[in-house]
């Protein structure tokens, strides 16, 4: 028998490998076939990633708003009740910074809330009841770094400000949405610094728009949410899944969870223009008192349904008095803008423009009026 050489087993392993059993030389040396794609991305992973996108864009436009009032003794009112207790005087100059308990001298009442930053020049924006009475502020960014600021203008009557400071670098800027296309329903993420917990972001939804009747300003017009806005949240920003700021976190109902209100953007814009300009805003006025139009009294004052604004009283001398509005009209279009309620009124009149003509449509004795007016300044009357 004849051996083979090695030359005939190294063809014989060649032919082998490329064609016994189907087996292939080709199929060797093929790489292997590129791993599945993996899946595409769930609903919950991209809601997920909006929620992360606003946080980084918007936080570093929040700001940490810190004031001290110096409240001041005019002198000695139980002189010697606990003043002698070494224990009590230590206790009270670490809480209130200095003065004797009992005695002349003063103490400071420190202070915190949230701010947005709406300018690159520093400009901060806030609520009136953050700043109320400082003696000082302090602007704390997300980089820790703080800056002494002032106030630039306040308005008590929708519970805004604003803060400025110099700042050294290149600041975070917030957009500012747009309010009235709000959808209840939507989405709202919260930021601020809730019981001095700085940065902080809450996430909701928007319960309800147009809020009046809360008691809280002179106008009310409020978004309702329940991302959390507790105590520090004052003045941060609510803000939509585009980043947008639609609405400054302003209060919360005590009594009741999950309820907390926000001022609209489209509100907020028309006061910080007047408040960086001139330090104060003006507004229209008619010089009449409202009420609600119940059903009753449509009916009673033969107006089509509860749409509008009844006329209480009208002031002497006012524009109302000389274009010859009277008690019990009915206003029902205002510069041909038709009236919801007397609450949307008084934001209309509110912010008209000082010197404007407009129209307003009344029934009077179940007859329909047009009367021409011009509306006047405001006067400046402390806010409810």
């Amino acid at each position: 028998m004849r051996i083979p050489t090695a030359r005939t087993l190294v063809i014989l392993a060649i032919v082998l490998a490329s064609g016994v059993g189907g087996f292939t030389l080709r199929g060797l040396l093929t790489p292997p076939p590129p791993p599945a794609a993996p899946p595409a991305s769930s609903p919950v992973d991209g809601l997920q990633a909006a929620f992360v996108g606003v946080a980084q864009r918007v936080r570093p436009a929040v700001v940490n708003v810190g004031t001290v009032q110096i409240a001041r003794r005019a002198g000695p009112q139980n002189p010697g009740l606990f003043s002698d207790d070494p224990a009590f005087r230590e206790f009270f100059e670490r809480f209130f910074g200095g003065g004797r308990p009992g005695g002349g001298g003063e103490f400071r009442l420190p202070s915190l809330g949230s701010g947005v930053i709406i300018d690159k020049r520093g400009d901060v924006l806030t609520n009136f009841h953050v700043v109320k009475g400082a003696d000082r502020v302090t602007v704390r960014l997300g980089s820790k770094r703080e800056y002494s600021g002032h106030i630039v203008g306040t308005d008590t009557k929708t519970d805004l400000a604003v803060v400025r400071f110099e700042p050294e670098s290149d600041l975070a800027v917030a957009t500012l949405g747009d309010s009235d296309a709000l959808r209840v329903g939507e989405w709202a993420i919260a930021i601020g610094n809730p019981f001095g917990l700085d940065q902080t972001v809450t996430v909701g939804v928007i319960s309800a728009t147009g809020r009046s009747d809360v008691g809280i300003a002179a106008y009310e017009n409020f978004i309702q949410t329940d991302a959390s806005i507790n105590p520090g949240n004052s003045g941060g920003p609510l803000v939509n899944l585009r980043g947008e700021v639609v609405g400054i976190n302003t209060a919360i109902v005590a009594s009741g969870q999950g309820i907390g209100f926000a001022i609209p953007v489209n509100m907020v814009k028309r006061v910080i223009a007047q408040l960086v300009e001139r330090g104060r805003v003006t507004r229209g006025w008619l010089g009449v008192s409202v009420q609600p139009l119940t059903e009753e009294l449509a009916r009673s004052l033969g107006a089509p349904s509860s749409r509008g604004a009844v006329v209480g009283r009208v002031y002497a001398g006012s524009p109302a008095a000389s274009a010859g509005l009277a008690q019990s009209d009915v206003i029902v279009s205002y510069d041909g803008t038709p009236v919801s309620d007397y609450h949307h009124l008084q934001r209309l009149v509110a912010e008209t423009d000082v010197g404007k003509r407009v129209s307003v449509e009344i029934i009077r004795q179940r007859a329909t009026q047009t009367l021409e007016l011009r509306v006047a300044e405001a006067p400046d009357l402390p806010a409810r």
